[in-house]
């Protein structure tokens, strides 16, 4: 489990800087700036739990249930979180601002976030 989730981490922030530096370099000459902006915290949450996956590749070296289910929020989170916001941008840009369905995905996405680190927190209250 701990390999999968530090390559599974370095594979987003990987990406995370891929797409931090398109936003950076190319993007903003063709979003506007609000539609950059969310774009950017698409960016920031990407890394964030790309750090947390790390963490979770780190510290729970043994694979519980728990940690099967933080990597696996952690993921998703990254996945719908992060992804909706990329693809809602791009679609915004190009004038298609009413997707139906896209719009609920980041706020699941959220959700995930917010679950997984409500696991992390029983499983470190569990080791004490």
């Amino acid at each position: 489990m701990s390999k999968i989730s530090i390559f599974t981490a370095a594979l987003f922030a990987m990406l995370g800087v891929i797409f931090g530096a398109f936003g950076a370099h190319y993007l903003k000459t063709i979003f506007a700036p609000d539609v950059l902006s969310s774009f950017e915290t698409g960016v920031r949450y990407q890394m964030y739990h790309s750090f947390a996956l790390l963490f979770v590749g780190m510290y729970m070296k043994e694979t519980t249930t728990i940690s099967k289910w933080v990597y696996l929020l952690f993921s998703c989170g990254i996945l719908l979180f992060s992804g909706s916001i990329y693809a809602l941008c791009y679609l915004k840009s190009q004038g298609q601002i009413g997707v139906t369905g896209l719009g609920i995905m980041t706020p699941i996405g959220g959700v995930c976030f917010i679950v997984a680190w409500f696991l992390v927190m029983c499983s470190m209250y569990r080791k004490q």
